[in-house]
């Protein structure tokens, strides 16, 4: 089988142990990943932290790290379709998908890497005549960046950039479900130049890789994008070294469709953003709220759209969905429509697992509208299942919006210009899109509230997320400061 390493000071290694990693189109065993422990944990960030603070980083100009960052844009647009490849192998990703997205990873990086020397500080207009008071943007140290297996690279890349364009040192943790690619881009940032410690790449399981990293005690910053439950165990081991933490969490994204809106887009734009990734993406737009007097005519072409997806293995072209990643992702899937059929719910297409090997799960769509208390309506299935709720006025349509613990993202599909911009206003939501969905740029900040974390990525805002502001005071004045007992 494959064997994979860490990536620790500098120098490829093997871990405290080794795990297999099951392909998900075979569900067989097909690499041996290494997991870090304690020990390998301790050293990385050990390495983090002499990187950050002594060496050549350190010393490096802005500019200088800038240029660092965009050799690595270029080596991954390079390697992309190297990392694309591995991606679908040890997630079940689509190779359609994988190959656009980590291309357009390099774009990222470039991003950051323009900006790395655009990271200002201020001078200050201060009420003191004798004084020049100025603040300085400084990185804010070690930083622990936890990603989990659905779009890896992109998710890494969003903290990666800004983290290293500020001048921190990071140490990157894969998930254990699926590192491969992770693993492999370390090969990457070795090429590129970065000094030894400055960036590390491990995987491992929580109680022994995460729980040892999130509060160690040299870490500064942690950058978390994963689920509600591991935040909050994220959170109470950041009480230990009382790091800050910026927090990409889970979503349940309402995508609202009015009755004059371009139905064919939407139904488009919703297949996308539920059946896309094999509906595996913080973001998907899971609840489908359709004004009633077109709920019958939108959910046949969903309907029509759904039973027409090309499920097949994930790494032909031709395949629009693969397989889920895990088969405990799909085990809570049928778990979660058997509750909600069992609640009331209609069941429009899909709801049983596809027979033969692999994790395979068919486009799915459940009619709640009768069933307001299933569980299928709150819980994230991180899969491609739809449910669909109806509404008659433009405000249950907002109640309905909110009526969940997450704020990530949302749709809105309308004609009227005046009523999207009400709808803008009224959603609780870190991103809203307008008649389309499911697009991102390194330019655009990205994020949400409550159960969907807080924080963001992309944008000049993330990178300052990884600085902090340090105040200098100069006293122009040669003269003796005249009360040495007087606050001035």
């Amino acid at each position: 089988m494959h064997r994979f390493q860490l990536y620790i000071d500098g120098s490829f290694e093997d871990g405290a142990a080794q795990f297999e990693s099951l392909d998900p189109a075979t569900g067989t065993p097909w690499a041996l990943m290494p997991e870090a422990r304690e020990d390998e944990v301790n050293r990385a960030v050990e390495a983090a932290h002499r990187a950050f603070r002594s060496g050549p980083w350190p010393r490096l100009t802005a500019t200088a790290r800038g240029k660092l960052l965009m050799k690595l844009a270029d080596l991954v647009l390079a390697a992309a379709p190297r990392l694309a490849a591995l991606e679908t192998r040890d997630t079940g990703k689509i190779i359609r998908e994988t190959s656009a997205q980590i291309a357009y990873v390099a774009d990222y990086y470039r991003y950051y890497a323009g900006l790395a020397d655009k990271i200002e500080g201020a001078h200050l207009p201060i009420d003191k005549p004798d004084m020049e008071v100025w603040t300085r943007r400084e990185p804010v140290g070690v930083v622990a960046a936890i990603v989990p297996w659905n779009s890896q690279l992109f998710l890494s890349a969003v903290k990666l950039g800004p983290a290293l364009a500020a001048g921190c040192t990071v140490v990157l943790k894969a998930s254990e479900d699926g590192p491969a690619p992770l693993l492999e881009f370390a090969r990457l940032i070795h090429e590129a130049g970065f000094p030894p410690g400055v960036v590390n790449v491990i995987t491992g399981f929580g109680p022994t890789c995460g729980h040892v990293l999130t509060r160690h005690p040299k870490v500064a910053h942690i950058a978390f994008t994963g689920g509600p439950g591991t935040a909050r165990a994220v959170v109470r081991n950041s009480a230990e070294n009382l790091a800050s933490t910026s927090l990409e969490l889970g979503g349940k994204s309402p995508f609202i469709v009015f009755a004059d809106a371009d139905l064919d887009s939407a139904a488009n734009a919703q297949v996308s953003g539920i059946f896309a990734a094999t509906g595996q993406s913080c973001v998907a737009g899971s609840r489908l709220l359709i004004q009633r007097s077109v709920k019958e005519a939108f959910l046949a072409k969903l309907k029509a759209k759904a039973e027409a997806i090309r499920i097949a293995a994930p790494d032909l072209m031709t395949t629009e969905v693969g397989p889920l990643c895990t088969q405990r992702q799909r085990s809570h899937i049928e778990a979660t429509i058997a509750a909600s059929l069992a609640a009331g719910a209609t069941l429009v297409t899909g709801g049983q697992a596809l027979t033969g090997p692999g994790f395979y799960f068919p486009p799915t769509i459940l009619d709640c509208s009768d069933a307001p208390n299933a569980p299928a309506l709150s819980q994230e299935f991180f899969g491609p299942v739809l449910t669909v709720l109806t509404f008659d006025t433009e405000d249950q349509a907002i109640e309905l919006a909110n009526d969940t613990q997450y704020g990530l993202a949302s749709g809105v599909f309308t004609a009227s210009l005046t009523r999207a911009h009400r709808m803008i206003r009224a959603i609780r939501a870190g991103v809203v899109w307008v008649n389309t969905y499911r697009a991102v740029s390194p330019i655009a900040p990205f994020g949400g509230h409550g159960l969907s974390g807080n924080g963001r990525e992309g944008g000049l805002a993330a990178a300052l997320d990884y600085t902090t502001t340090k105040t200098v005071w100069l006293r122009t004045s040669d003269d003796p400061i005249p009360d040495p007992f007087v606050m001035r």
